[in-house]
């Protein structure tokens, strides 16, 4: 899902990097609004996890492979903006250190998986979370919003690609996103046995927004 440099035209590239460094700019004031002193280690060591999770891929069909995107997991612990900063430093550390993705490319890639993904996803958890408000409802919500956060990056890359004329849309879409509908079955898994063991072993780490009765990083633990 990572776009290298060359695939987009300036009149796509350009845009996405502007809206990502608004976007950046907006989660950025609101996570250190939120931030507790316990969050900011916590953000290190999600950003650590899910780089290192990144590296490893699982084979889909076709001879394709996938691996973990991160961003509904760093949502559900974090809350969606200290997620999107997460997912972009994530990002900017495989781009700039490991070259995986390119700088024109790299705003592209940001708004793709910190916002389509990451933030679209957790929208989709915040929704379901309303409805079903217990420990399964968590899991569930989590599933959903995993899938559909990898979706939803791959919709917006293949409309990348479509507008800089590499691919005519349909062709774009059947290249990327049925590929991920299956890659976000295995996100969705591997999201939902991370989310799982926190319930387990330490349900307090989990995000809640203000006025909500959902599980909180402001709870204190009790065993």
């Amino acid at each position: 899902m990572h776009l290298p440099d060359g695939f987009l035209t300036p009149h796509i590239w350009i845009p996405a990097w502007l809206a990502s460094l608004g976007g950046l700019s907006y989660c950025f004031r609101k996570a250190s609004l939120a931030l507790k002193d316990r969050m900011i280690p916590l953000m290190g060591v999600m950003s650590a996890f899910i780089f290192a999770a990144q590296m490893i891929n699982f084979p889909v069909a076709g001879g394709t492979s996938g691996h973990l995107l991160g961003g509904v997991l760093a949502a559900v612990l974090l809350g969606p903006y200290a997620a999107a900063v997460v997912i972009s430093v994530v990002l900017m550390v495989q781009c700039f250190i490991f070259q995986d993705g390119g700088l024109t490319a790299l705003g592209a890639n940001i708004l793709n998986m910190s916002f389509a993904g990451a933030l679209g996803g957790y929208m989709s958890y915040a929704f379901i979370r309303r409805f079903i408000k217990n420990s399964k409802g968590i899991l569930i919500a989590t599933a959903i919003a995993s899938w559909l956060s990898i979706v939803l990056a791959s919709l917006f890359c293949a409309m990348e690609l479509a507008c800089s004329g590499l691919l005519p849309l349909k062709a774009a879409l059947t290249a990327m996103v049925l590929v991920h509908a299956l890659i976000g079955i295995g996100e969705a898994v591997l999201t939902c046995l991370v989310v799982s063991f926190v319930l387990k072993v330490r349900p307090d780490l989990l995000y809640k927004p203000e006025g909500s009765g959902l599980a909180s990083n402001s709870q204190s633990h009790k065993l």
